[in-house]
């Protein structure tokens, strides 16, 4: 997965269409999710699509999330999301200020307020899951 800074950055030279479409990528990269973890209990609360992200903790305590949507663009922002936090420790992840990382993308002027209306509740379910591995 890639770093939330490169895609900043890359997203910093891109227009309108072309701001989609790398969104559309990132949730395009995203690893399978297994529909059999697609369900009420992994599903965020609060979003205008489905969304699911279950969490998996390795080896060494880091914490692997999967995550998936029904819709496109709000896959990429799950990608986008998990891009700050992905295989973190609990600590780093509760010290991540996801929601400053995603400032630069300007998300709430670039997408319509249903797409982005879910964004603080896949940050407050991560930073939760982030809490009990604590």
């Amino acid at each position: 997965m890639r770093q939330i800074d490169d895609i900043a950055e890359e997203y910093g030279f891109l227009d309108g269409d072309e701001r989609y479409r790398l969104l559309i990528e990132l949730g395009q990269a995203l690893e399978p999710m297994p529909d059999a973890l697609k369900n009420d209990v992994t599903l965020v609360r609060g979003c205008s699509a489905s969304v699911w992200v279950y969490p998996t903790r390795l080896t060494d305590g880091r914490l692997h999330f999967l995550a998936d949507s029904n819709a496109a663009i709000t896959k990429g922002i799950i990608a986008l999301v998990l891009s700050a936090v992905q295989d973190a420790s609990p600590d780093a992840i509760l010290a991540t200020d996801v929601a400053a990382m995603l400032a630069p993308f300007d998300l709430k002027n670039q997408l319509s307020s249903n797409r982005t209306q879910g964004i603080p509740n896949m940050i407050a379910l991560i930073r939760a899951t982030a809490e009990r591995y604590c």
